[in-house]
This record gives C-alpha cells, sequence and structure tokens, in this order.
C-alpha cells in the first residue's frame, strides 16, 4: 500500500515538473528579472546606509503606545517574518505533491514578482528621498553600525555584505520592507488560496507583524503605514494589467510533452496561451471552480455550486 503511493506520488511529482519545466522555458526571462531586482534593491539598501547619519530617535505615536522589545527580544518579529516567507513558498510547490491542483508555480511567482519589483522600486525611491535617523538599535548613536566607512572598493559595495548587510542596514526605512514580502504574499493567497481560515489568519499575522515590527523598533509607524495603503495599491493596480492565471481544475495533461514530434509545435502554442491568460480547457471539462480569475475557498465553493443547480 505504502509502495503504491510512492510509486503514484512520484508520477504526480515528475508530471508535475515537466509542465512546469514548459512554462519555465517561455517565462524564464521574468523569473530571472525578478530575482535580478532583488539583489538591485540590496544593493540600494545597501548604498544608503553609507548616506545614514544617526540622530535622536524622531517622534513616534506608535513608540507611544507600544511597548518597546528590546534587543535581547527583537527576534520575534523576525521569526514570524520566517514563517510567513518560508509558508508561502511551500504553499507555491505544493502542486507537486497534493492532487488538488489550483495554479502553477512558474506563474504564480511571475506574479509575485512582478508586485515585489513595482513596490521595490517606489521603496527606492523613497527612502533616497529623504534619509531618517534609524530606530533600530545598531542605527542609533554610538552604534559602530550606524555608519559604513568608506568601502575600499567597489566589490564591497556590490557583495552587499551579505546576510549581515541585508539585516543590519539603516537609513532604508520609508517603507517597511518586510511589510511589502508580507502583504504580497498574504494578497496573493487571498486571490488564489482555497481555505478561507488560512487567508483570515494571514490578515490576522499581517496585523500582528506591523505593531511586532514597531515594537522592535525596527521602523517608525510611518513607515508600516505607507507600506499598508502603498503595497495593496500597487497589487491592485498591477493585477488588472497582468494576464489572468489560467484555470486548472480540469487537469494540467494538455501541457505535458507529446512522443511525436508533430504535436511539439502544438503544445508549445498552448503554453503560449497559457502564458498570455487565455485558457486552452476543453470545453467538455468538469464545473470550474475558478470564478473571475478568483479561486473560491471551500464554503463558497459549495455556495457556487448550489446556485448552479438552481440555475440549471
Amino acid at each position: 500500500m505504502v509502495w503504491f503511493w510512492c510509486v503514484k506520488l512520484w508520477k504526480r511529482i515528475c508530471a508535475e515538473t515537466t509542465t512546469e519545466i514548459n512554462l519555465l522555458a517561455d517565462s524564464w526571462k521574468y523569473i530571472l528579472s525578478g530575482l535580478i531586482f532583488q539583489y538591485i534593491h540590496g544593493l540600494a539598501a545597501r548604498g544608503v546606509h553609507y548616506l545614514h547619519r544617526p540622530g535622536p530617535t524622531l517622534q513616534d505615536v506608535g513608540f507611544f503606545l507600544l511597548p518597546e522589545f528590546g534587543q535581547d527580544k527583537s527576534y520575534i518579529s523576525e521569526t514570524l517574518f520566517t514563517f510567513v516567507f518560508l509558508s508561502f513558498i511551500v504553499w507555491t510547490f505544493h502542486p507537486f505533491i497534493f492532487k488538488s491542483k489550483k495554479i502553477y508555480t512558474v506563474l504564480i511567482w511571475c506574479r509575485v514578482l512582478a508586485f515585489l519589483v513595482a513596490s521595490q522600486f517606489l521603496r527606492i525611491i523613497t527612502f533616497y528621498s529623504t534619509q531618517l535617523p534609524g530606530p533600530n538599535y545598531h542605527c542609533r548613536e554610538g552604534s559602530k553600525l550606524a555608519r559604513l566607512p568608506h568601502p575600499e572598493s567597489v566589490f564591497e559595495v556590490l557583495l552587499i555584505n551579505f546576510p549581515r548587510g541585508m539585516t543590519h542596514g539603516c537609513g532604508d526605512l520609508i517603507f517597511s520592507s518586510h511589510m511589502i514580502f508580507t502583504l504580497v504574499f498574504v494578497l496573493t493567497y487571498q486571490k488564489y488560496g482555497t481555505k478561507r481560515c488560512i487567508k483570515q489568519l494571514g490578515w490576522l499575522i499581517a496585523v500582528v507583524q506591523s505593531f511586532l515590527i514597531i515594537a522592535s523598533r525596527k521602523h517608525y509607524t510611518v513607515d508600516v503605514t505607507v507600506a499598508w495603503y502603498t503595497v495593496n495599491l500597487v497589487v491592485f493596480f498591477l493585477d488588472k494589467k497582468l494576464p489572468e492565471l489560467p484555470d486548472r481544475t480540469g487537469g494540467a495533461s494538455f501541457l505535458l510533452p507529446l512522443s511525436t514530434r508533430d504535436k511539439d509545435s502544438k503544445t508549445k502554442e498552448e503554453n503560449h496561451k497559457l502564458l498570455n491568460g487565455n485558457s486552452v480547457d476543453p470545453p467538455d471539462w468538469r464545473q470550474r471552480t475558478q470564478v473571475n480569475g478568483k479561486i473560491l475557498d471551500d464554503a463558497n465553493l459549495v455556495h457556487a455550486d448550489a446556485t448552479a443547480m438552481n440555475g440549471a
């Protein structure tokens, strides 16, 4: 029984891998561009650290309302962010394991990277416009990390002192990068996820993450506030411009490579249609659970089925 399950799982992983490779062959430029911009964003954050000048912590309403964690408890917000980050990655790769396949991993990451790049581009412009004295402990007066010495070579800047340079930066405040990732992940699952309880939990975690960032004195309240409405607006407008993800309720076998050479061109054509947001599903597939480009959650799916039966 276990052997049969393992064989079935292995076949599913192989079929899904082939499907995703076909999609990656047509969209690798978008994935690569998004990953390169992640480095550019880190490079920009590293560069503004050279411009940072420590000073008195600015007056902040969040600092008055939320107690200060202190350096010994600053790991709490990073732990929660790491949980959100890893959980989202695992979810995007769940079609390789689970039978219920609602998304394509390559296409969902094309979309996520587009949201991240647009938000990070606005963030770079903002924190280079005005450098505020960092509220974090290593950015305050007297800390050795508050000011970076003049770089000895260009390689010192290009290497961005990873990963320490990413976690101990100063000056890249408005707006919070942690909230960019958190909100993009939550908004993506809100649209393409299927579990209502996880959607509600995601928004709760985003709110808690906001409070933890302020309580850890990693950002001012304005950094978190600006991130909330900026990221939501970026996702709202950019989502309308991007091609919608296709519905894969009926399966993904049409993306698998065919044995005969004369059918290869047909598969490639179908993949192009898929990337452009055009469904290539045959008309006799079973009833779809995707409505207006949004995956229905468990509760709404039951309601949709009942409505369809009443209207039949």
